[in-house]
């Protein structure tokens, strides 16, 4: 196998799952880390269409349904907090036949358990310069220590440090879609048994939700927004922006607000979408939300970092490590599955976040008529029918 000696930043969904199939092709992969272990917790992803195969494929299938999140159904609530319309899990969740909702926290322990004890981690450590060569890539990790490898795989996420390394600034390729994003844990005060509540204002929408094998809840934050300065380290800027976009709300959100100091998961983002005209260069290559993140809105980026993963190895595995060829193939691959998937996260947050008063009405009408006709379930199955589309999308190879 030429070019064997694999580096991989980041142990995300993405890096995990290409450490797995690499290893599984005769590769040496490394994963470089910068937190000091695999993340826990995380909000609940998706695992449908093409996904699925590939976790059949590695064998982590049943796994990962004796792991699913469990929830019963969802509701839309008022600022009363009365329901407007319940729905079952899978119907409020945009789920078909076998589709998983696990936790990502879950997922990725899962991911790096399947091949840990064949794949060197570097925890606690991260790329700092590569000097992307003709005959290697020369890798200078902030620990210090300096390697060369045949191929650097970056890995890690919407603002991927190795893009920015080899590509660019990522002012580039990150396009903001007008929104925020926030999620953390917080005390089941609400007695949540394995359901979630929405509830809808003018450009704020706020839920909250608990899982099975947990006895807290989550709560998450979508909010429109234009750009918003703020050191992504400066968790405090975080809360205070996110305490500002939600003051004059009612319903449970000055409560859930309350939650976010003591949460030790708290993540705040942009709902953006990384596009690039490429995803490889030399002996560089993007995967996952570094390359072509499709935006939590899509709810397709968990089943895009595993399709990527198992194309990305297997393409390489078939040109026999050459990795001009290969890294070729994967784009040919993948980028018509990404482009309609990328499509669902624009289309998908007008209808998670609505505008106006006007609009918020207007769809709690429809939301409380909806939930008296008989048949509904198949009326919100045809609405969700473009996400399924998008994530079948794809014929896997047999590698």
């Amino acid at each position: 196998m030429e070019n064997a000696r694999v580096l991989i930043s980041g142990a995300g969904i993405a890096g995990t799952a290409l450490a797995y199939w690499l290893r599984a092709h005769g590769f040496r992969p490394t994963v470089v880390e910068r937190a000091p272990a695999i993340r826990d917790g995380g909000y609940k992803v998706d695992i449908r269409g093409a996904a699925l195969d590939v976790v059949t494929r590695m064998g982590l299938r049943e796994e990962i349904r004796k792991l699913r999140t469990d929830v019963r159904g969802g509701s839309i609530v008022n600022a009363a907090g009365k329901r407007v319309a319940s729905m079952d899990g899978d119907t409020f969740g945009g789920r078909q036949r076998e589709d998983a909702e696990i936790l990502r926290g879950d997922l990725n322990r899962l991911l790096h358990e399947s091949a840990a004890g064949e794949v060197e981690y570097l925890f606690d450590d991260a790329v700092a310069a590569v000097d992307n060569g003709e005959a290697r890539a020369r890798v200078t990790f902030e620990s210090g220590r300096v390697e060369d490898y045949d191929l650097v795989v970056g890995a890690d996420g919407l603002h991927s440090a190795t893009r920015a390394l080899v590509f660019g600034d990522e002012a580039r390729f990150v396009h903001d879609l007008g929104h925020h994003v926030c999620v953390f844990s917080v005390p089941n005060h609400l007695g949540l048994d394995r359901w979630e509540l929405t509830y809808v204002g003018p450009g704020r929408t706020a839920l909250t939700y608990s899982t099975a094998r947990d006895d807290g809840a989550k709560a998450m934050f979508l909010f429109a927004s234009g750009p918003l300065e703020y050191d992504r380290r400066d968790r405090a800027s975080q809360q205070r922006l996110l305490a500002e976009a939600y003051a004059a709300e009612g319903w449970e959100v000055p409560r859930l607000l309350d939650g976010m100091d003591g949460a030790t998961d708290f993540y705040f983002d942009s709902l953006s979408q990384v596009r690039m005209d490429r995803w490889s260069t030399g002996r560089v290559v993007l995967l996952g939300d570094a390359a072509y993140c499709a935006s939590p809105a899509s709810g397709q980026g968990t089943s895009l970092a595993l399709v990527g993963a198992y194309v990305l190895a297997g393409e390489l595995a078939a040109a026999g490590g050459r990795h001009s060829d290969a890294l070729a193939a994967y784009e040919r691959e993948m980028r018509p599955f990404v482009e309609r998937n990328q499509k669902l996260g624009p289309a998908n947050i007008k209808r998670m976040v609505l505008r106006s008063a006007g609009q918020v009405r207007m769809s709690m009408a429809v939301l409380s008529l909806l939930g008296r006709l008989p048949g509904k379930d198949r009326l919100m199955a045809k609405a969700v029918e473009p996400i399924h589309r998008a994530a079948t999308a794809i014929t896997l190879k047999q590698y």
